[in-house]
């Protein structure tokens, strides 16, 4: 006898499939939810603010904490901050430093509201004894007068990074402006111009160092070793309080009178659906108001571009540190994006000074497997100029690349002096192999006796560590006797990654005028900002 199928079993069928939309509807229900209340509606105002304006933290936190609403403050560079929006990230408002840069976003209509709080000039700072050497005191300084100075090798000096902050891409442009004659608008064809090429090829031959954050470079500054620098004025009034309380000299600032690069530190409402419009209008408005605009002048902050301001604290806007501020601030127009875009990508490719960098990498045995894959595809970004120029992080043709291997012995170093042409340094890296300890000392003093015969005013020479492990083979000692034997600038950049010992490393740096990268969770961000300041 035939068995009749059995049927339940569509009806079994159906309820399951219902059963597993139906938990998908929720899942995502809850999942959008989630997010909604993550991005646009926490009962937190999520306001991101570029690291520039840390220094205001306390008028803001203060000013939230009168009106008692909940208040996050993210600080982040320039270029992070572009990525982040870029990225999706949600924030309430946005205390940027420049308005170019609300202009590149990928959607620019998602800023609202978008007015300048402040004007911040961007200017030459050189130790008053220097500038009185130079005679640059007491005068009006125009930018070619500087460019003569460092072309008879008689000034150097650092700045942020033109790719990666806005004080030096500002400061670029103001240079690029300003050496093509003050041209109405700036244009592509002005770029192409081959003696302007020239003459900012010799203006940037003077930058003695680069730093990829303008806190850093204050470091450096404060550290007393360096005679001149290009920055914001405020961070020069506060950098010159810090060093007349330690006894230091002071920066003398210079205004070139063909004009300087101006940052009007733009507030923005960012339009993600979120409820705190109302009250970024009434915080912005604060900013605004005379009681606000007073506060931003405490910290060195412009909020008029000259003439009699009877609010101006003489303290703060010292005329003995070259501020005069009865005088009008001649700003540089900003070219239009495109030209910006263009003359950045000059600059990395072809116009900044040429960089000899040695990367130290660990290849012990604990980087076997995961730890060697991410070191392997990190190098291989930096490296590459169609990835890494997506960045403007790309090394130049006359760019020096070394790569020293490491475990228990340091290995033969693979050398490129055209810093495009790097497929033996990838083969180098990508066939490596794996094993034993970890000999961080003798790859240094391997890298301190390559770039000791390097010429510096060439060069600007830098050493990237990465590893995993502590030092385990020579001695920080031996490092440093060869490290002082050289006699050069030679800064030494560590990534840690894994259980990297973080006091060996910043040991290291700090002796040398480095900094400590956090890879441990992300590798190749290590690396994409350490390139800032190489």
């Amino acid at each position: 006898m035939e068995k009749k199928r059995s049927s339940s079993l569509p009806i079994v069928l159906f309820l399951a499939f219902f059963f597993i939309i139906f938990t998908n509807m929720i899942d995502k229900s809850i999942n959008n939810n989630s997010n909604k209340e993550k991005t646009i509606d926490n009962g937190v105002f999520d306001l991101l603010v570029s690291s520039e304006n840390k220094d205001l933290e306390d008028v803001i936190k203060d000013y939230f904490k009168k009106k008692n609403v909940k208040l996050n403050i993210e600080y982040a560079g320039t270029i992070d901050i572009m990525e982040k929006i870029n990225s999706g990230e949600a924030y309430d408002a946005i205390w940027a430093s420049n308005s170019i840069w609300l202009y590149m976003l990928d959607n620019t209509s998602i800023v609202k509201n978008s007015k300048s709080t402040s004007i911040n000039p961007i200017v030459f700072g050189i130790k008053k004894s220097k500038a009185e050497e130079l005679g640059l005191v007491n005068k009006e300084v125009y930018t070619k007068d500087i460019l003569n100075k460092i072309k008879n090798g008689d000034l150097n000096f650092v700045m942020s990074s033109a790719t990666r902050t806005n004080t030096g891409a500002s400061a670029y442009l103001g240079f690029v402006t300003t050496l093509a004659g003050n041209p109405e608008v700036l244009t592509i064809e002005d770029l192409d111009n081959n003696s302007l090429n020239e003459k900012l090829v010799n203006f940037l031959s003077g930058v003695e160092r680069t730093s990829g954050s303008d806190e850093f470079l204050d470091t450096l500054l404060l550290n007393n070793k360096y005679d001149a620098a290009v920055a914001y004025e405020s961070s020069f009034i506060n950098l010159n309080k810090k060093l007349a309380s330690e006894g230091k000299e002071p920066f003398y600032l210079i205004y070139p009178v063909d004009g300087v690069t101006i940052s009007d530190s733009p507030l923005a409402y960012l339009n993600n659906g979120n409820k705190y419009e109302k009250e970024f209008n009434e915080f912005q408005s604060y900013i605004l108001s005379d009681e606000g605009q007073n506060e931003l002048a405490k910290y060195g902050r412009r909020v008029w571009y000259g003439g009699v301001n009877p609010n101006a604290d003489k303290d703060v806007f010292n005329k003995e540190w070259g501020i005069d501020t009865s005088k009008y601030v001649v700003p540089i127009k900003y070219p239009s994006v495109t030209v910006i875009k263009k003359a950045l990508s000059l600059y990395q490719s072809e116009l900044r000074k040429p960089t000899h960098t040695v990367f130290c990498l660990d290849y012990s045995g604990s980087m076997s497997g995961k730890g060697n894959e991410q070191l392997v595809d990190a190098m291989k970004y930096i490296l590459t100029e169609e990835t890494a120029s997506k960045n403007l992080l790309q090394f130049s043709a006359k760019d020096k690349i070394t790569i020293i291997p490491f475990a228990t012995i340091v290995m033969p170093e693979v050398t490129t002096t055209d810093g495009t042409k790097v497929e033996k340094l990838i083969y180098e890296v990508e066939n490596t192999e794996v094993g034993h300890t970890t000999n961080i000392y003798g790859s240094l003093e391997k890298a301190i006796s390559i770039l000791e015969k390097e010429d510096s005013n060439k060069y600007n020479l830098s050493i990237i560590l990465m590893t995993d492990g502590e030092g385990n083979e020579g001695s920080f000692k031996s490092f440093s006797r060869a490290y002082d034997k050289a006699g050069k600038d030679i800064p030494i950049y560590g990534i840690l990654f894994g259980s990297a010992d973080d006091d060996q490393l910043l040991e290291i740096s700090s002796y040398t005028g480095g900094k400590v990268f956090d890879g441990r969770s992300n590798l190749l961000a290590a690396f994409k900002e350490v390139r800032g300041y190489n």
